[in-house]
């Protein structure tokens, strides 16, 4: 039985680096998964690092009208970038068919999984962000900032004013050379390391940040915005606090995390209750998104291994189609 070997360049020669349809495919996966069409074990998490949160992760899941069963092999580090000016996060798929359960692709991971993260923050724009929003302000301006930058233009093409504030100014200098070929029509700041003014008028807030600081303030928070939580602790629990609703795309694998509101419900500050909906309630129609442009709502991703399988499955058959990768038969 042959498996495809599928490399990074395999993948984009492959035009698999199209938001556009990777968000069809990621709406679509929630839709698969509150039809019962999915299977979807406990995601598996060694933590080697308390305090840096070093870890390494096995995620799997099936869609079983795709026939299809993969894996997600990740491991997120975040002091990589300073100490050994290496990513934070490197992954890898396997996916196997379900008729004879063999292996179909092994495929480098980190592109797929930061399209996944992404688009899973631009479907929740999609339901719960002002129509309108013209301002996006990023704490944080590494791969994953610039993955949500490109997704998030997808679902809110009126974006016209963005904020980009790093550690330090020249990272997000890099974030504005790159993201400003992509759209033009969007004017971009150098706010360098002052997160307050990245953020303190604007109708989107990503914050990307490798680090596990409680960096955003709830004062900084204007009526009306969409907050996008997208890694580990960073904000301070007041804006949590402050939100009108809070959704995630699984309340149930975020409280068991390590994430600001999931430690939030371990320390009784949080309960159940709180939580307004999971994101595949909005698009199915279940529950209301954003109900009126004065509402502050705070939306947090853990990251959903169907999803994951999901995109991987799609950018698969895109290099079927297009004949890429390295054969290997497997005796």
């Amino acid at each position: 039985m042959p498996i495809r070997i599928l490399t990074q360049e395999d993948l984009i020669r492959s035009g698999c680096l199209d938001y556009s349809e990777a968000l069809e495919v990621v709406e679509d996966a929630f839709v698969k998964y509150a039809k019962g069409d999915v299977i979807f074990p406990d995601k598996v998490s060694v933590v080697f690092n308390k305090e840096s949160q070093n870890r390494i992760n096995c995620l799997p899941a099936g869609i079983i009208s795709e026939n299809v069963y993969g894996m997600k092999w990740v491991s997120v580090y975040p002091e990589n970038p300073k100490k050994f000016h290496k990513p934070n996060l490197s992954a890898v798929y396997l996916l196997s068919e379900l008729t004879t359960g063999f292996p179909i692709a092994f495929m480098e991971g980190s592109m797929c999984s930061g399209m996944r993260t992404a688009c899973v923050g631009a479907l929740a724009a999609k339901y719960l962000a002002k129509k309108n929003s013209q301002k996006i302000g990023f704490i944080g301006a590494g791969e994953q900032a610039k993955a949500h930058f490109l997704a998030l233009k997808q679902v809110l093409p009126k974006l016209r004013s963005c904020n980009v504030s790093s550690r330090t100014a020249e990272s997000a200098e890099i974030f504005i050379k790159q993201m400003e070929q992509y759209h033009k029509d969007v004017s971009f700041a150098n706010c360098k390391n002052d997160f307050e003014s990245a953020v303190k008028d604007v109708d989107i807030i990503i914050t990307a940040i490798s680090g596990q600081e409680q960096i955003l303030k709830a004062d900084w928070i204007k009526k009306g915005c969409f907050y996008c939580h997208v890694a580990g602790l960073e904000d301070e629990f007041s804006v949590a606090k402050k939100a009108n609703k809070i959704v995630c795309d699984n309340w149930e694998a975020v409280k068991h995390r390590t994430q600001t509101i999931s430690q939030m419900y371990q320390k009784g500050m949080l309960k159940d209750s709180d939580i307004y909906a999971d994101l595949h309630e909005l698009v199915m129609g279940e529950k209301k998104g954003r109900e009126n442009d004065d509402e502050f709502i705070y939306f947090n991703s853990v990251g959903m291994s169907y999803v994951d399988v999901a995109l991987a499955n799609w950018m698969y058959k895109k290099t079927v189609s297009k004949e890429q990768g390295t054969i290997i038969e497997m005796r």
